[in-house]
Formats: C-alpha cells, structure tokens, sequence
C-alpha cells in the first residue's frame, strides 16, 4: 500500500496531524474585538451628517498575527469608513511597546463600510484655528469624527493585536486564490458625449460601455491548527462597502463572515482586508432590472464573495508560510488647488441657505472653502505605501479610494504571485483616479476637488509606482505543495475491458 493509498484510509484530523509533523511551521495568531458604535453616533460616509438610529450587526477590528522566529507583522481589518493617519501612527506606537511588532510592520486596513462608527471625516481639532464661518462648515455641517468613538477604536485595535500575538500558536498555512465577478461593478460609464459619468443611471440610452475594469480575484490566506480546524483567514476583495443593510453595520463584510463560519464555526476569525476599489460598487448601472434592497443585496455581495473564500480555504495546500518581511516609505504628495474665482464663487455660495444655492452645489462650495483652509495649512500630503509579506504572498497598502486600475497594475508588475492591494490602510487621503479620468475625457465624482479628495492628477502612478518596489523589493516564500504522488498499480476493480454480455 503507497503512502496516498494509506492516508486515505485514515481519519482527517490523523492526516492533518501527519501533513503536520512533515512540514515545518509559523506561529499566527488571530482575534476580534467589538467596534460597534452607539445609537445616536454619526454614521460617516458623506459630506454632510447623518446619524445611527438602528443596530443591524457588530462592528469589529479583526487582526491576525504572523511570526517566522525572526520577524513579525500584524494585519488588522476594520469595520470603518477610514481609519486617520493620526490614530494610526498612535495605535502603532502603542503595538510596538506591547508586542514589540514594529510600527512599519502593522498594516490597518478600512472596509470603507458606510454603515459603520464616525471614524471621519473631520477629525478633533483639525479646524480649532480657523476662522469662525470654516469652522462652523467644518464641526457642524460636515461629516465628523467622534472623539470617543476614535478612542475606542484605539483601545479596540491595540487589545486585538495584544491578544492575537499572545495566541500566536504553531499552524499550518496556505493561500489561494478565487474569481467572483458578479459582486462588483465599475460605477463609472463611458457617455455619448464623450466624458464620463459615475452612476448615470439604468436604462441611459447615452452609455456606451463601461469605463474601467473590475478585479475579481479573492485572495485568501488560511491558517489552520493540528485537527484540520480553521483558526482564522485573510480575504482580500476590491468592492465599496456600501451595500447598507440598514443600521450600524459591519456591511456586506458580515455575510462574508457568515458564509465562511457556516462551514468552519464560529470561533473562525475573517479578517477583511478592501482591494482597490474607487471607482467600484455592487451597482450594475447596466443591468436592465431592479436593483435588491439593502438586506438582500448585503446578502449576494457577501455570500458570493464568501463562497468563494470558502472555496479557496477547501482546496489551499497547507504548509509553512514564510517568512515575514515588510518594507514602508512616505510619500509627499502636493494637493490640487481650487482656482481663487473657485473660492471666490464658493464662499459667495455658502453664504446663501443650501435649498437656495441648490443643495449639491452647496455641498461642494463648503468643500472648496474647507479645503482652501487646508492648503493654506498643509499643502502636501503624507501618503503612505506598505508591503507586507507573509511567505509567497505581499499586501500592498495605500491610504487612498485606489481607482482598480493602479490595483491590477501593482498585481501584474509584482514579482508574487499573491499580491493584496490594500486601499484605505495607514490614514486616508480620498479618492485617487487615475490621469485619465482627471482628463477632458474623465470626470465624474471621484474627480471632484474636495477637502476629501484633492492630490494631484499624477498621485495614483506614484502610490503604484512605490507601492510595486516596495513588493519587489522583497522575495516570495515558497507556496505550500501536497506531496506529489507515488506511481500506483491500476485500481483491479477498473482495470478491465468493457463488458457487454
């Protein structure tokens, strides 16, 4: 009896625990914890405020822990809109003095779920020292981050690194990769007259085509302990998390959770890490029906992309993981200036009641105003690129609304084969586009100039740029491989002719 013929006649945690004592391991570690925000909070997401009423799920802070022996990385996945570089740089500190993880070595990622706590936009203080008309803009008329909420997520963050490194225990690892193209859409259309539109509209005679790709891929990365049991994954997705299910929410990033705990448990922790998706939704604004309600729509995002992951997690070969590296620089990036007849008209404009001025057009003035203030006090902007490996596979971070096209791009000039753009990590900078939508050609929302949204038109191929040395400056582990198969006899019950009479 060969090897594979005997492994297959015994039980599976028998052939776990023997793929385990012939393959050398790392020590990972996983953990959640609870960020759910109060009734009553803001829930971020738009230019103006809008406040929490009901609860549909938790929100959480997922993090996993990876150790070689020789250096270690966390990777956390929040349930947030953004995270702020400021409470980046703080929670790193405070990692670092609890784990000895270094700060280069911590990627946080946001899901961008716009059902989740007020991580943004205004952060505490940042207009204190305006004058008295920006700040009011500002504090009570735009999207505001809540100090008590910023400190929770703080605790929240540091408690789930703190408990993931302390679990950190020795597991088998794999990866994969899996293709999902029907939970996400590019949102911005080719138009007739030959710009482009972001959401035009279904059934728009004036559409042409879609103005850009998706990436379908999932990737994953698993880690599973002696009896074949899933402690916690990795699942790397580009889609906007604003299918909304109604109430606080961790958004459709729940029934992706829910999908892959189906099969494994409930103790399985999915850490969510967001794509490059800035320029995607689950809208299909070519499809001639009627787009699902929240709950429903929540439910075909999630569940397909966690069928998926679950997929992947089935078929990944598991071994060592290795090693661990990182590598991080800050880019300065100057910011897009609004013209001075821009804020001349801007400031004529907020002066007037919003329903006079028309609501949209008071919406952007105030963002011009804001942002005139901001260039006067900081008119370049620290963005940082991460890359993360953990063995054959690298995350690589920026803190941008990443247009999918730099992302795809990163993927295809990376010397891994598993490469993870993470959109949203390390602070936030609004949305990137790419030249050409900032062009007479482009257009549409991602490419208006706001106190959100301003880096210059070249910023996306400078985050991709570095972000693609950061990758390659770094060498691919090996991939897990099953061991190959022995030469067998034929199978006597099939080894015959065939059989007629």
């Amino acid at each position: 009896m060969n090897r594979r013929t005997f492994l297959a006649t015994l039980p599976l945690p028998l052939v776990a625990q023997m793929r385990w004592a012939n393959n050398p391991t790392v020590k990972a570690g996983f953990a959640e914890t609870d960020i759910t925000p109060e009734i009553g909070m803001e829930q971020p997401g738009g230019y103006g405020k809008s406040f929490h009423k009901t609860l549909h799920d938790p929100c959480k802070a997922r993090v996993a822990v990876f150790d070689d022996g020789v250096k270690k990385c966390a990777l956390v996945g929040l349930d947030a809109l953004i995270v702020p570089r400021h409470l980046v740089l703080a929670v790193r500190k405070e990692i670092a003095a609890k784990t000895g993880i270094p700060a280069e070595a911590v990627l946080i990622n946001a899901s961008h779920s716009h059902s989740s706590g007020p991580t943004g936009m205004v952060q505490p203080g940042e207009f204190d020292g305006a004058p008295a008309l920006i700040k009011q803009l500002a504090y009570e008329k735009s999207s505001a981050a809540d100090p008590k909420y910023l400190k929770l997520v703080h605790q929240r963050i540091v408690e789930g690194v703190v408990q993931a490194h302390s679990s950190r225990a020795e597991l088998l690892c794999g990866v994969g990769l899996g293709h999902e193209d029907k939970a996400a859409y590019n949102r911005r259309l080719r138009m007739a007259n030959g710009r482009t539109f972001t959401h035009p509209g279904q059934h728009n005679s004036d559409v042409l085509k879609y103005a850009g790709p998706i990436d379908p891929e999932v990737g994953v990365v698993g880690a599973f302990d002696k009896s074949g049991q899933l402690v916690g994954c990795i699942v790397n997705y580009a889609n906007h998390a604003t299918t909304s299910p109604g109430g606080i929410s961790a958004n459709w990033i729940q029934y992706l959770e829910k999908a892959i705990r189906g099969f494994y448990g409930e103790k399985a922790v999915v850490v969510f890490v967001q794509g490059a998706c800035g320029d995607l939704t689950q809208v299909d604004n070519l499809s001639p029906y009627q787009n699902p309600a929240g709950e429903e729509w929540s439910q075909i995002v999630g569940g397909r992309v966690g069928a998926e992951s679950l997929r992947v997690l089935l078929s990944m070969h598991r071994g060592r993981l290795a090693p661990v590296d990182y590598a991080s620089t800050v880019l300065k990036i100057p910011r897009r200036k609004p013209s001075p007849a821009k804020v001349k008209e801007a400031y004529a404009l907020v002066a007037k009641d919003p329903k006079d001025a028309g609501v949209t057009e008071w919406t952007f003035a105030k963002e011009t105003v804001m942002l005139d203030y901001l260039i006067k006090r900081e008119p370049v902007a620290d963005v940082e690129v991460q890359a993360i490996q953990v063995g054959p596979a690298v995350f690589v971070s920026n803190p941008a609304e990443y247009f999918v096209e730099f992302g795809l791009e990163i993927k295809a000039k990376s010397h891994f084969k598993y490469t993870f753009p993470a959109e949203l990590s390390n602070g936030c900078v609004g949305y990137v586009p790419t030249e050409e939508a900032l062009s007479p050609t482009g257009g549409g929302y991602e490419t208006r100039l706001t106190f959100y949204s301003n880096l210059i038109p070249t910023a996306g191929r400078q985050i991709a740029m570095a972000g693609i040395e950061m990758a390659n400056r770094l060498k691919p582990g090996e991939e897990p491989r099953a061991p190959k198969a022995k030469p067998a006899t034929p199978w006597t019950y099939g080894n015959v002719p065939a059989e007629v009479e």
